[in-house]
């Protein structure tokens, strides 16, 4: 199972594995508070979509770009589908920092492990 959450909200339990999916450290949270298993910046927007992102706040256009970032590199795949086999094996957080809950890399992100996963992407069991 994927879910998003804000790195800033309280770490619990049902959090299961929490992967930062941010490319850059979040603001006034240490390592330790953060308790993350893993941060995989390299699924993060690239700089230059970011600061687009930052400057033209247009969410569907964002996804269309984001999802070409990421559909388009190898070795980001590779990423994806790691997340996606973590998601089927228990729960994955991907934790961001962005205020916008709901318009963010890490919903998008989810989004293309669901459709992966839909799709039949994922490892064999």
């Amino acid at each position: 199972m994927i879910q998003t959450k804000r790195i800033y909200e309280p770490i619990q339990e049902s959090d299961g594995k929490r992967i930062l999916v941010d490319r850059l450290w979040p603001r006034g949270v240490s390592k330790e508070k953060a308790a993350i298993h893993e941060w995989m910046k390299e699924v993060a927007p690239s700089h230059e979509l970011r600061k687009w992102f930052h400057e033209q706040a247009n969410f569907e256009e964002f996804k269309e770009r984001y999802r070409k970032e990421l559909l388009e590199d190898e070795s980001k795949i590779l990423l994806v589908k790691q997340l996606l086999k973590w998601a089927e094996e228990g729960v994955v957080t991907l934790l961001f920092s962005a205020k916008a809950e709901e318009k963010n890399q890490a919903v998008v992100l989810a989004e293309i492990i669901h459709e992966m996963k839909n799709a039949g992407g994922g490892s064999s069991k």
